[in-house]
């Protein structure tokens, strides 16, 4: 299935693929096997673990999905959200500059091409994703503001790169925060995903290091009944708002115009990182009634607390019995809202995460947040001022480290991604 046009790489259900793994679950024993039938109940039998061994059954929808490495905009930015991803920054080696970022992202394009169709990662392939399709695999690639001194081309940075501002509720790590370069990779299968992150690791070689690495998860598709909105951690549905691409305005909101500077950045976005803990102790012993309060919305299906469904929208003036206003003033889907930003919206397209225990013995777990827009100043940075000045939900969160990435557009057949930077 294709989008629609200028909405970014396109999305396919790819040519049928025999699984070759499926000879293992041949020597599955009887129990082995009712397991899986048990789990499968409802919909496609998990790899049709009671055929015979040899039967070449097809790839699941969700294997075979293909996401398209070249077009307007890169992929992974409205692409569908992915069960799994990693998001990992680089700086580039000492004495590395333009010449060895080019070589590069030159690399690293040829790898992603190769792995978002499915195919191996070239001569050094690890082998992790042998017999998985595409899985809906995407790589994108951003520049971050220290990227341009370290090339030397500061002349053509854009000034969207500018530091975001403080805010209160930041404890940001500078360890785990910035760097050079940005990668964000999506998959569906969580062995895909890794596959395409230890590919991209390799290939950066002698001319870049890891600055931060962050893991996450999504539902996985096919989990509920019908296509949903997200849940994150808290339990609450999250992205209701999200601009659609449907939205007359939605292109000039996330994707930079033909027509800006600099020129380089036709058809790309900025993407705004913050890796949010959640302070779920504290969160889990808030009643229902309040923790709905703290949002705006109902947990149970996202609907606005001024009634309706999740897609209704909210009624901000609507008074209760009370005399109290229904969506409390400090509400995050209030303060959040574009009607009270002038305007600003942005593409939000997170992961959860959970990394085990913290010191303090609470859940270091929450949301590795990630928005686009055609402009962070006009985009994230009002509205995250507006929060920071009361919302409700800062309580429970914690801004633990930020990055701020320029994305360039997607690369033409024959391109590599930023070579209209990197070679103008």
């Amino acid at each position: 299935m294709s989008e629609s046009k200028n909405s970014g790489p396109a999305v396919t259900s790819g040519p049928s693929l025999d699984i070759s793994r499926r000879k293992l679950l041949g020597t599955v024993g009887a129990a082995g096997v009712a397991g899986v039938a048990l789990g499968a109940a409802g919909g496609a039998a998990a790899y049709a673990a009671v055929e015979a061994p040899d039967s070449g059954t097809a790839l699941t929808a969700v294997g075979a999905t293909e996401v398209m490495f070249h077009g307007k905009h890169q992929a992974g930015i409205t692409t569908p959200l992915q069960a799994g991803g990693h998001l990992i920054a680089f700086d580039l080696a000492p004495g590395a500059g333009r010449k060895e970022a080019a070589a590069l992202l030159r690399r690293w394009s040829a790898t992603a091409k190769s792995l978002m169709a499915g195919e191996p990662a070239g001569g050094t392939d690890t082998g992790v994703a042998l017999d998985a399709g595409p899985c809906s695999l995407s790589v994108t690639f951003g520049f971050g503001h220290s990227f341009f001194d370290r090339t030397q081309l500061t002349d053509r940075r854009p000034v969207q790169l500018d530091p975001l501002p403080d805010f209160s509720s930041d404890q940001l790590d500078p360890q785990r925060s910035g760097g050079d370069l940005w990668v964000q990779i999506g998959a569906d299968d969580a062995l895909v995903a890794f596959h395409a992150l230890r590919a991209i690791q390799q290939d950066a070689g002698s001319a870049a290091k890891v600055r931060w690495q962050m893991n996450g998860f999504n539902r996985a598709p096919g989990a509920t009944k019908k296509p949903m909105t997200a849940r994150n951690l808290m339990g609450q549905i999250d992205g209701t708002g999200n601009p659609k691409p449907s939205d007359a305005d939605f292109e000039q909101r996330i994707f930079v115009p033909d027509t800006a500077q600099p020129a380089w950045m036709a058809g790309g976005s900025y993407a705004v990182v913050r890796r949010i803990r959640m302070l779920l102790n504290t969160w889990e012993k808030l009643p229902l009634p309040e923790q709905e309060k703290v949002i705006g919305r109902k947990k149970s299906d996202g609907s606005p607390l001024s009634g309706g469904t999740e897609t209704t929208k909210m009624q901000l003036d609507k008074f209760g019995p009370d005399g109290k206003l229904v969506i409390p003033e400090n509400a995050h889907a209030r303060i959040a809202a574009p009607e009270q930003n002038g305007g600003a919206a942005m593409l939000r397209r997170a992961f959860s995460y959970h990394d085990g225990i913290a010191a303090d013995g609470t859940p270091d777990a929450g949301l590795l947040f990630v928005c686009w827009q055609a402009d962070p100043l006009k985009g994230f940075v009002p509205v995250q001022r507006k929060l920071d000045r009361g919302d409700a939900l800062s309580a429970f969160l914690r801004h633990e480290a930020s990055g701020l990435f320029a994305v360039p557009g997607g690369p033409k057949p024959g391109e590599y991604v930023g070579q209209r930077l990197l070679e103008s």
